[in-house]
């Protein structure tokens, strides 16, 4: 079985030639975005938190781990579990690229997701 690969990103970042697919995975749009200029495959408003846990965690990464179990519990629901399905099936060779527009990557979110996609994924900065 050939390797995925998946990346996470800030939307604010040049797009590169190894993104794969690029998937917003915020529920809000980026401010200051244009949309030509994020150059998207697709925008998946479900699988991200929900606005209760969003404003709860603000972006506090004491609060990571305990964001993370609330999170990952929000992802069982329906709707956020076929959007994840249909991310998985994006996570082909070619690439899957999670955008996001929060400054702390790492403790994000879009993060947690590509840990689900791919285990060893980790935030990429572009050099």
């Amino acid at each position: 079985m050939a390797s995925r690969t998946v990346r996470v990103r800030r939307i604010y970042e040049s797009p590169r030639d190894d993104d794969g697919a690029r998937v917003l995975v915020d529920r809000v749009w980026p401010r200051g975005m244009k949309k030509e200029s994020a150059r998207l495959d697709d925008w998946v408003k479900t699988i991200a938190p929900s606005t209760e846990l969003r404003k709860w965690y603000a972006h506090d990464p004491e609060k990571f781990a305990e964001f993370r179990r609330r999170y990952l519990a929000e992802l069982e629901s329906p709707d956020a579990a076929t959007a994840l399905a249909e991310l998985r099936g994006r996570a082909n060779p070619d690439g899957l690229t999670l955008l996001t527009a929060t400054k702390d990557v790492p403790h994000s979110h879009a993060q947690v997701l590509a840990d689900l996609l791919h285990p060893s994924t980790s935030f990429h900065a572009n050099p």
